[in-house]
């Protein structure tokens, strides 16, 4: 069943992530990246979403993740099945998987 709110987790470039609730809608995400998504998946549990056009766009620079350089801002959701979920972790657990999320 799909949640009408979710947490996930946020980085916005020059800045560290930060765990906030949002919409589970298209839109809310899209709004969090400005601009049509794309997912990369992390884990079975878990998503990266970030800007489909952040590279042609030339997003400022933000981090980099699992090797990927990432632009503009970020999002990781959980998932389950197709739908898009609670980010699978806590803000602890997010501190010591991705150090890199918490750089400004």
């Amino acid at each position: 069943m799909k949640k009408s709110i979710i947490t996930v987790l946020v980085k916005h470039p020059g800045h560290p992530a930060f765990m906030v609730s949002t919409p589970n809608t298209l839109e809310a995400l899209q709004g969090l990246v400005d601009g049509y998504i794309e997912t990369v998946t992390l884990a079975t549990d878990l998503v990266l979403i970030c800007n489909e056009e952040g590279f042609l766009r030339h997003l400022p620079d933000n981090c980099e993740l699992c090797g990927m350089r990432l632009v503009g801002s970020i999002v990781l959701a959980g998932v389950s099945g197709d739908e898009f979920d609670d980010v699978p972790m806590s803000r602890a657990q997010a501190q010591k998987l991705f150090p890199e999320l918490w750089e400004a």
